[in-house]
């Protein structure tokens, strides 16, 4: 879904089908701040209220996305692999473009104390994705649930690449290597942040290198009403190293909006500001592996995504707190609350952010 960004005013192209209705509880009057580390929680808020997500009994699986819990924007739901795009996000990469066609975004911290994306495609496409780039060892974990998926990016070190090109990996590249055919340079960018391509263009690619591109991927998160143990949540500020990344809930359009604290407002080429309905935080252990990732001699980072760790789950203006649990790489993190209960999530799209565990996050009610 597509939120239009022009100055101060946004818009909203609402094109999910009427009979999709979120409703959403955020009890307590007033704001309440809170400052979370993975490592050990400190306390929020008032009272506990329920957040509930009303999903039409006509819709079933096979008229709603995989990776979103929704029906598609228009037409059927498309069979096809999922396609994965790694993207930049350095002040340079600004304004990047084809993130918000994503079903799927994941935040991962990278060297340096900056952050890059993945961005996953299934029921949309993207005319243009800018800018992409490098892959990692840590991309092949988080992307494992998905089965087999379509990878695009625009290099990397040797043992990342033999990683990516291993059986096990269930990854197709189509990354710049094998399919430069399917990327161009923006002539108006410099270079490393103007490697372009498209959904349209990688699928494509996909074909002619004789990939099964219609193996639709497994739903990645439940949908549904989470009945306790939620708190308001206005705005959640990620204090990531080089700036701090807001999420902040606009009422109008039921979506939460996303900016940083050096170039506001996260703009796109296309004057679309990046929005999701549902924003995920996974608090998880970070280390550096032994392969140096580039001619500063910075080590590459790895995650520890397997085991259990603190979550936030925040959608409809409201955040459950809990726990996250995945029991090996083949299968997607769930999340528990209050009581053992399942959190779940409102059908759209969502952003995961994986945070180190000395991350610090400021939620306001």
């Amino acid at each position: 879904m597509r939120v239009p960004f022009g100055g101060r005013r946004v818009a909203v192209l609402l094109a999910t089908s009427a009979s999709l209705a979120l409703v959403a509880g955020c009890g307590g009057p007033g704001k309440k701040a809170a400052v979370q580390r993975g490592d050990a929680a400190t306390s929020t808020s008032g009272p506990a209220t329920t957040t509930t997500t009303k999903v039409s009994l006509l819709r079933t699986h096979g008229h709603t996305c995989p990776l979103t819990g929704a029906p598609p924007a228009s037409g059927p739901v498309p069979r096809r692999t999922a396609l994965a795009v790694k993207v930049e996000n350095l002040p340079q990469a600004r304004p990047q473009w084809g993130l918000d066609h994503a079903d799927i975004v994941y935040e991962e911290p990278v060297e340096g104390g900056i952050t890059r994306f993945i961005a996953v495609y299934q029921c949309q496409g993207a005319p243009r994705i800018e800018p992409v780039r490098s892959a990692r060892l840590v991309d092949i974990q988080i992307l494992r649930p998905l089965g087999k998926i379509l990878f695009g990016y625009s290099g990397a070190i040797q043992p990342v690449l033999n990683q990516v090109d291993s059986p096990g990996s269930l990854l197709e590249d189509v990354g710049g290597n094998k399919a430069g055919y399917a990327y161009y340079r923006d002539p108006t960018r410099y270079e490393p942040h103007n490697f372009t391509t498209s959904t349209k263009a990688l699928y494509a690619a996909a074909k002619s290198l004789g990939y099964n591109v219609e193996l639709p991927p497994p739903p990645q998160f439940s949908y549904g009403r989470t009945r306790t143990g939620a708190a308001p949540a206005a705005s959640v500020a990620i204090h990531f190293p080089l700036d701090v990344t807001t999420w902040t809930w606009d009422p109008k359009t039921r979506r939460y909006l996303r900016s940083y604290s050096d170039t506001g407002p996260a703009v796109q080429g296309d004057n679309v500001q990046i929005s999701a309905t549902n924003v995920v935080l996974m608090w998880v252990t970070e280390y550096a592996t032994q392969y140096v990732e580039d001619s500063t001699g910075a080590h590459e980072n790895d995650l520890v995504l397997t085991g259990t760790g603190p979550a936030w789950v925040v959608h409809d203006g409201a955040v459950f707190k809990g726990t996250w649990k995945r029991p090996s790489l083949a299968s997607p993190a769930t999340f528990v609350g209050t009581g053992g209960t399942t959190i779940k999530l409102s059908p759209g799209n969502t952003w995961e952010e994986l945070l180190p565990t000395s991350t610090q996050v400021k939620l306001e009610g």
